[in-house]
């Protein structure tokens, strides 16, 4: 059946094409393959960033097509770098990433390391542990949400079981102090586990080896973790950051769903601020400035870690 259907296709291909295919190097059979999608990627990808880069030099609102849209060269992204309350989102933003991160790959690599040792029960607790990472950050943010009430939230619950304080007495979402640990603690359990498989991973990679001829020298178990596992778990480990560190600079459902940039600004990162700046006030110009710079902090940023991850690659 299938050689008959190819046998037709052949027979259907008229000649001069038949020729010119059978003329073709493998290179450019693989590039009419290959074309479209890097079509498709140019289209979704590059012209949308050019079309921002060029709107950041003008006044453009899209709620007002019928105003002139004119050249204002680079005040955009001066107003933006001399704007406090910019800054004040970059600390907030910066918060939440160091400390996102920090939680993160110091429970995960835990996890990891507790779980690559063989115990009963050990494939159950990891798809336990991996359940979070599965569910939507929209889901994630309402149930957190309801677990963080004052009155009926098992969150506080838990809290003033274990330290004796009124459960009533505070709300994380609802006060400026708790508000930002409230959701790097969501966000901490949510995507831990991410970063704990790519250290099984990476804890998985050490040949058993290393680990016989250590014990053959008497080095200690302190001693091969410090010179043997985190060595050659380190690339993983920063890979895991590489990953969260992106991510967690452009968040903005979890936040959203959790607190919607409250109370005040005080949870207010870049991606919230810049929403507001395009949907809320509708200044296009200036929002498309504030996104070519956080891409070119983002792009800059990951540029240098990057050469940073392939110089202990290659250690």
């Amino acid at each position: 059946m299938l050689h008959s259907s190819i046998d037709r296709a052949a027979h259907a291909t008229p000649p001069v094409l038949a020729r010119r295919i059978r003329g073709l190097s493998d290179r450019a059979i693989a590039w009419i393959f290959v074309a479209p999608s890097v079509v498709l990627l140019l289209a979704i990808n590059i012209f949308p960033l050019i079309w921002t880069v060029r709107l950041s030099f003008t006044n453009f609102r899209v709620n007002r097509p019928n105003e002139p849209v004119q050249f204002v060269g680079l005040r955009n992204y001066l107003n933006i770098l001399t704007d406090k309350d910019i800054w004040l989102t970059m600390q907030a933003t910066a918060h939440f990433l160091i400390w996102t991160i920090v939680l993160q790959v110091l429970i995960g690599f835990a996890l990891a390391y507790l779980i690559n040792k063989k115990f009963r029960g050990n494939d159950l607790w990891t798809t336990i542990i991996v359940l979070p990472m599965m569910l939507s950050p929209a889901v994630v943010g309402n149930f957190w949400t309801f677990l963080y009430q004052p009155q009926i939230g098992l969150f506080n619950y838990a809290i003033g079981f274990l330290t004796g304080a009124d459960p009533s007495s505070f709300s994380m979402i609802g006060d400026t102090s708790l508000a930002p640990w409230a959701i790097i603690i969501v966000d901490t359990w949510m995507w831990t586990p991410f970063v704990m498989l790519i250290c099984l991973a990476g804890l998985r990679s050490i040949p058993s080896s290393i680990y016989e001829a250590a014990e053959c020298d008497r080095a200690s178990s302190w001693r091969q973790f410090w010179t043997i596992t985190i060595p050659m778990v380190l690339p993983f480990l920063m890979l895991a950051i590489l990953f969260r560190g992106i991510e967690n600079f452009k968040m903005f459902d979890l936040v959203v769903q959790l607190t919607g940039g409250g109370p005040g600004s005080i949870t207010e990162l870049t991606s919230i601020n810049l929403k507001r700046e395009a949907f809320e006030k509708w200044r296009t110009g200036y929002a498309s400035a504030y996104a070519v710079i956080l891409f070119v902090t983002v792009f800059g940023l990951a540029s240098i870690y990057v050469k940073a991850l392939n110089k202990v690659k290659q250690r």
